[in-house]
């Protein structure tokens, strides 16, 4: 707790100075990086309000979710930490270490910033303002009520106020395409019936398993398709359009209460001040590789749209930086606000890219961490699985602690739908090779204990981590 307390005293010297910007941060759940229409076109989907910060921001094309699951993604996201650091790789009920991993708001609060938090929570964290930081709240219970988040997070901002401002919208959508898949009732409301499959958005082009597809993920796709939770084991191509149609449909809905958040701060001049971030925790496969949901290391999955807006400028700009969202995002917003970077985040700050300004010695790879266990029994065999992903700039490599074949490579320059794994091919072997040093790398240097076990050989599965209380 020491470390906290000092920090907050330099970040409380910090606040004192002035013009310090407002930050806002909206998220939503489950939406993979293309899936706005200033990315795809308008053909199929329409995202306005998401297409209006990337006319007047940075769009990062290669942003990734630090573990693509709900909640050890937004602890990490919140906290700065990797997941291996937070202890939570799953969504489990295990309670976040904030003396460890302190809490963004805690960051602000003490720097001076009036901190709000409103929408879908899944932090393990307590929501007191001791323990989050935040001196408001309305957070949701479950999934839904998107149509309750818009009005408390204006009226936030908005006020007059003489300290800057951190506000976090949080929604839900298009997170119901879980409950859309399975024929649920949507918690965020009915989406219609969707169109005959000619008349709806194409199948993945990337539906089939890929060649020499580990048999690590061919044991968690057979374990999903044996679950309730993931009924898609018999879905056509038809049945995928169709479920495509739904989940655009969603990202459209909560585009319109992101609209409304972003027509009041800009009514009310705060948009010139006010950096402004767009993500989402995770993606979802959609039917890529016969998967629904996500928790795989699949693009679709794993990659997640990041939009940074300061000042309102009348610029398109995208960048192919690799970013982790759970450690970069953090930083950028303490840079923006004047706030000491604690020395434990491991991430970077953006700051100097969204100014207009080159970046300086990027990193050349980032690490994502999965831990899957949402499947049911295959085979009498309870399917826990632990993983790592390098993403490097050309490619893409895993590896698993279950399996004969545990590891993949991808070329994604030249194979952006991983249809081949590479990894068995001798002429990769040099490649191969250079994704399990810069895995070593990252062990090394961010303490991921798990990454030695993996890469020491022809071992069974790894004791999983308990992480219940």
């Amino acid at each position: 707790m020491d470390r906290m307390r000092s920090t907050a005293s330099d970040q409380a010297k910090e606040a004192s100075e002035p013009d310090k910007s407002n930050i806002l941060l909206i998220m939503t759940d489950q939406q993979s990086s293309d899936l706005m229409s200033c990315v795809m076109g308008t053909q199929v989907l329409h995202t306005p309000h998401m297409d209006s910060l990337a006319e007047h921001g940075l769009r990062f094309t290669r942003a990734y979710s630090p573990n693509p699951l709900c909640i050890p993604a937004r602890n990490s996201i919140f906290s700065g930490c990797h997941p291996h650091t937070t202890g939570i790789q799953s969504n489990s009920s295990k309670k976040l270490d904030i003396e460890k991993c302190p809490l963004m708001g805690s960051m602000f609060l003490a720097a001076g910033y009036d901190t709000g938090y409103f929408g879908k929570w899944h932090i393990n964290g307590e929501k007191d303002v001791d323990k989050s930081g935040f001196q408001e709240m309305a957070v949701n219970q479950g999934n839904g009520h998107d149509d309750e988040i818009a009005e408390p997070t204006i009226e936030f901002m908005t006020r007059n106020r003489d300290k800057p401002f951190l506000a976090v919208a949080s929604f839900s959508n298009p997170h119901d395409v879980c409950q859309l898949a399975r024929g649920e009732k949507l918690p965020g409301g009915e989406v219609g019936e969707p169109p005959p499959p000619e008349f709806c958005p194409p199948a993945p082009f990337n539906l089939a398993e890929p060649t020499n597809e580990t048999d690590t993920m061919s044991l968690a796709r057979r374990s999903y398709q044996a679950s309730p939770m993931f009924p898609v084991g018999t879905f056509t191509s038809d049945d995928w359009r169709q479920l495509r149609w739904g989940y655009y449909r969603l990202i459209e809905k909560v585009d319109a209460e992101i609209g409304k958040i972003l027509t009041a701060l800009r009514a009310s001049g705060l948009d010139k001040t006010t950096l402004i971030i767009f993500t989402s925790d995770h993606g979802d496969c959609a039917g890529a590789h016969r998967f629904n949901q996500k928790t795989v290391f699949y693009e679709e999955s794993v990659r997640v749209p990041l939009i940074m807006s300061f000042g309102g400028h009348n610029e398109v700009s995208v960048s192919d930086l690799l970013v982790n969202i759970g450690l970069d995002i953090l930083p950028t917003m303490l840079d923006f606000a004047g706030i000491i970077t604690p020395s434990w985040l491991k991430g970077r700050s953006l700051k100097a890219l969204v100014s207009g300004e080159k970046a300086k010695d990027w990193r050349k790879y980032l690490v994502v961490e999965n831990q899957i266990t949402q499947g049911e029994p295959v085979d009498g065999m309870e399917i826990r699985i632990q993983g790592r992903m390098v993403r490097s700039c050309d490619f893409k490599y895993c590896i698993y602690d279950r399996g004969q074949n545990r590891e993949a490579l991808f070329d994604m320059k030249n194979d952006i739908g991983e249809t081949i794994n590479l990894a068995g091919n001798p002429k990769y072997n040099r490649t191969l090779r250079e994704h399990r040093q810069l895995l070593r790398d990252h062990a090394k240097n961010d303490n991921d204990r798990l990454v030695d076990v993996l890469l020491a050989g022809d071992v069974g599965p790894i004791p999983f981590p308990e992480e219940s209380e």
